[in-house]
Parts: structure tokens; sequence; C-alpha cells
């Protein structure tokens, strides 16, 4: 991230000779807290998450008070929108017609889309397989566009990403795709022994923290989230949730 610095400083010139936050309200963060595993609800029924750690660390940071609005992931950017809320930290892929209608600040995870099916299925072995085959994935996301690409029988749709999960293991889907993380994190916890992934990654892409058009806080966020990917911040909430160091 050393390329990183020198916009880094340049960018902090800019934040201490700015007139004020603008932001002494409480903002309203928008979250789709069935993500595992980067927010969802814990045992003591706290949301929690790779997400969650991280706005919080970046709140601080900023020193700005914020309270968390869960709501289904489709109703995150017309809320942007609609100024319902002033921030949506979602695992939200960057892409040009989102990018349209809201603004989002610098990536803060990689990731793609895995194809998940029943650990004894020999059949599927890629995308190419799923021809006249049902799919499951979640409503409003960039595996819902993915999958109607193909030519499978049916694409079922869950507003939570768990009923496409269940779909699959219940014999009504043949094969879930999503988001990476997602996927490994169900296998290694609630699927393992039940499912696997079959084929490479697809779709690289990029998560980004969003924003309504034109907010001042876009830029102030990407300062934070640039300094933390130097100083180690960005890396130790990563390993906790992730088991590894960042690429």
């Amino acid at each position: 991230m050393k390329k990183f610095a020198k916009l880094f400083l340049l960018a902090s010139f800019i934040l201490i000779a700015a007139t004020g936050f603008g932001y002494a309200k409480t903002l309203v963060v928008g979250c789709d807290t069935n993500f595992m595993p980067f927010e969802f609800k814990g045992k003591d029924g706290k949301y929690t998450g790779f997400d969650i750690d991280l706005w919080a660390a970046i709140a601080k940071d900023l020193g700005v008070k914020y309270k968390l609005q869960p709501m289904d992931f489709n109703g995150l950017i017309p809320a942007l929108q609609s100024a319902n809320i002033d921030v949506a930290i979602a695992g939200m892929t960057i892409k040009s017609k989102r990018e349209e209608v809201v603004d989002f600040a610098y990536p803060y995870y990689d990731a793609g889309l895995l194809l998940m099916v029943k650990k004894d299925n020999k059949n599927i072995n890629s995308i190419e397989d799923l021809a006249g085959k049902i799919v499951a994935t979640k409503l409003g996301t960039t595996s819902a566009d993915f999958a109607k690409n193909f030519k499978n029988k049916e694409v079922k749709l869950f507003p939570n990403i768990d009923g496409a999960y269940m779909e699959l293991r219940t014999g009504g889907a043949d094969a879930v795709v999503f988001d990476s993380p997602a996927i490994l994190y169900y296998i290694k916890t609630a699927g393992k022994g039940a499912v696997k992934t079959v084929g490479p990654l697809y779709e690289g892409q990029s998560y980004g923290i969003a924003f309504p058009q034109g907010s001042k806080l876009r830029e102030k966020v990407t300062i934070t989230l640039l300094k933390f990917m130097e100083d180690g911040t960005y890396k130790k909430i990563y390993k906790k949730w992730f088991g590894t160091d960042p690429k």
C-alpha cells in the first residue's frame, strides 16, 4: 500500500484544512445483517462481523456517532437515494450501474463468485453444467445478475442467502452461486460435510462502502481506509474474521 502513502498524506492535509466536518448528527448506517462473516447477529443478539468491526473503527477514527439500520440488501441503494440512511456497508459490489446512483469509497475487499453444490454431486463441475438446472441465490445481488446469464431451468431468488442454502440442502435447487467469502464461511460452519464448491472463482469484484451522491463523508472514509491499510488496522480486523493476512 506504499503507493497510496502520498495520496494519504495529501488527503490528510486537505482534511486538516477543512472547516468543520458537517456530521454532528448521528449517522444512520444501513447494513444487511445476514451475510456471514461480514455482518450477522451474534449469540448475544448484537450485530457483529467484518463489516461491523471495520465501520466501528472508521467511525471512531472520524469521531462520528452512528446507529446501525438493518434492512434487506436490495433496499440499501433506494434508502441511500432517498436519504433515509447516510451510509451502506454490506459487502456491496462496486459496479457501474450502482455508481450511476450512489458514490463509493475506496474498495475495501476483493472477492468473486463461487458455485456451490451438494457434497455428492458429480454432474455439476462448472457454470457450463448449469443448463437445465435450478440455481438459487440472493435477490438484488451481483450473483443474481450472473446466474441469469446461463441456460438455467430457473433462478430462485431469496431475500436472504440462508434461504438459498436451505433450498440447495433440501433438494429445491441444484446449485447456489454467491460471493466467495460467504460461501467459504458456510462450508466451514453450518454446511460442513454437506456441500462443496466446484469450478474456479468467477467475476472478480471489489466491495465498497456506499454513500448518497455528493456525500462529503465519502472522501473522509476513503482517507481513513487508506490509513488503516497502511498502519495495520485493516490487517488486524481482516485476520480476525478470515484467519489470514489480506492479499
